[in-house]
């Protein structure tokens, strides 16, 4: 069955992978492209509807990113978010200045229209506003569908073209209805029908995995997290025996972890996988030595382990296809046309220019963590192994602030493993996105045993989130905390302070680097 699709394009915003996260929220599938893409390109991808993200330029400035007015003509719905309902309100006609009321946070919201938009949503809620422009006169043939206190055109629409705009972020937890506005969008607005389920998406990868590999041979990257188990799992149903797992241990892991993953993949393990363990702790130490620049550290370990797999592969004979466990924030997080590079994921923006591989099968990399984990249940994988703490690529080299060392490896994993076993002990394990300790580079002085120290500051860091697109601290009780610290403070070799990170994503990212 050929599924509906919404292309979001994005000018730059830092919310646009939400904008699409809460798409396929509403069982839509949806990608992320950039405001460039020609529109035969967009003919080609045949959306049922497109979606403007936001950004931060002004539209009357030279050199803002634009769209052509052809997108218009093409008789496919459009929502243009923020910036994007000010581009449409430029490019059709109407104009838009700077504002002398800035809009900023949660704004109360009036409802002047019907619209199909705003089905079964009060007159009056709240929504998130960011800008310092506004649109001061709308295309001929809009109207007005809602206002705020300083903000005349909060939306506008021209029913009869399919042309709707927001000037605030409905894609957003702090917009009240946000969520039930992109549903209208997608189900009232462009009708959609046929809907995006993981269960259909595991059926189609493995048919068309299996098309594309005959009987050539795979060696899958699998470092025992939830992606790569899902991606080992889903291509041994496509390939069997003709697959290959390397599980390299780069003596970046977490305490006791590769003993784990063997036991789980490995010779009498839970699946009947070809396991290969390659054990690489001073390659990747020495490769790293002296290095402190985070994106530095990534593109080494990135290299690494891709001329690892290619070491494997030259002992297995010939491979064709190497598996990797890449997801859609790795590749948007990555950079997507012109928008900022994030951080440069080990298995994306890390990847050396030149390999030995036919091709990269990257079977989840249009998926969202929460549907990686979906995928991982109907294939059958138990739910202790799809809710598996998440856990990076490059694993403590970025939980490592500055130069990585056997020493500093050593205090992390200690203080980590403390920290996992207390926050499972108080019960608080399935309540919190993701959770680990980090060795900041900060040492300062003590006092233990009536003696001075000057050790290592641990930070610890937990978070709530759904998607992992947006995340927000989590308040972990006190007394927790206060087990969590004695205790590593007390039995970790090196650190005389724990400090607790109590900051969101955006602005943060979940991981330090």
């Amino acid at each position: 069955m050929a599924i509906d699709k919404i292309l979001v394009l994005d000018f730059g915003g830092q919310y646009n992978q939400l904008i699409a996260r809460r798409v396929r929220e509403c069982n839509v599938y949806c990608e992320v492209h950039p405001y460039s893409m020609p529109i035969e390109k967009i003919k080609e991808y045949n959306p049922k509807g497109i979606i403007f993200t936001g950004g931060p330029n002004s539209v009357y400035e030279e050199n803002s990113p634009l769209c052509s007015k052809a997108i218009f003509e093409l008789n496919i719905p459009i929502l243009g978010i923020c910036y994007g309902s000010q581009l449409m309100a430029h490019i059709l006609g109407g104009k838009v200045e700077h504002a002398t009321v800035s809009e900023y946070g949660k704004t109360k919201l009036l409802l002047n229209n019907t619209s199909k938009l705003f089905k079964d949503i009060p007159n009056e809620s709240i929504c998130w506003m960011s800008h310092t422009d506004y649109i001061s006169q709308i295309p001929d043939n809009f109207s007005i569908t809602s206002s705020t206190k300083d903000c005349p055109v909060a939306s506008m629409e021209c029913e009869s073209k399919k042309l709707y705009a927001v000037q605030y972020h409905p894609e957003v937890a702090h917009t009240e209805f946000g969520l039930k506005m992109i549903n209208n969008f997608l189900y009232e607005v462009c009708n959609i029908e046929n809907t995006w389920t993981m269960k259909e998406f595991a059926k189609n990868k493995i048919q068309e995995i299996k098309n594309k590999v005959k009987d050539g041979k795979v060696l899958c990257a699998l470092s025992g997290g939830v992606d790569s188990s899902v991606a080992a799992v889903l291509l041994s149903k496509a390939v069997g025996k003709n697959l290959t797992c390397v599980f390299v241990d780069h003596g970046l892991l977490r305490k006791n972890e590769g003993d784990e993953v063997e036991q789980i993949f490995g010779k009498n393990g839970q699946y009947e996988l070809n396991f290969i363990r390659v054990n690489a702790q001073k390659r990747f130490y020495e490769k790293l030595k002296g290095i402190t620049e985070p994106e530095e550290k990534r593109k080494i370990i990135g290299e690494e382990f891709i001329r690892v797999f290619e070491e494997v592969s030259k002992e297995l004979g010939e491979v064709d296809y190497l598996v990797q466990g890449t997801i859609y924030p790795d590749v948007i997080e990555s950079g997507l046309g012109k928008s900022a590079t994030i951080k440069s994921h080990h298995n994306v923006g890390g990847l050396p220019d030149v390999i030995s591989f036919k091709e990269i099968i990257e079977p989840l990399r249009l998926l969202f963590k929460d549907e990686v984990r979906s995928v991982g249940l109907e294939l059958g994988l138990p739910e202790y192994l799809v809710y598996r703490q998440p856990f990076p690529g490059p694993g403590l080299g970025i939980r490592i602030i500055g130069e990585i060392t056997e020493s500093k490896i050593k205090i992390v994993q200690d203080a980590d493993f403390i920290f996992r076993e207390e926050i499972k002990n108080a019960g608080l394990d399935k309540t919190l996105g993701q959770y680990f300790a980090a060795l900041t580079n900060m040492q300062s002085v003590g006092v233990m045993g009536d003696e001075r120290t000057y050790d290592y500051a641990i930070a610890l860091r937990a978070v709530t989130t759904t998607d992992f697109m947006t995340a927000d601290w989590a308040k972990i009780p006190y007394d927790v905390l206060e087990i969590i610290s004695n205790r590593i403070v007390n039995e970790v070799r090196g650190v005389n302070r724990v400090l607790l990170d109590c900051t969101s994503k955006p602005p943060g990212t979940i991981e330090f680097e």
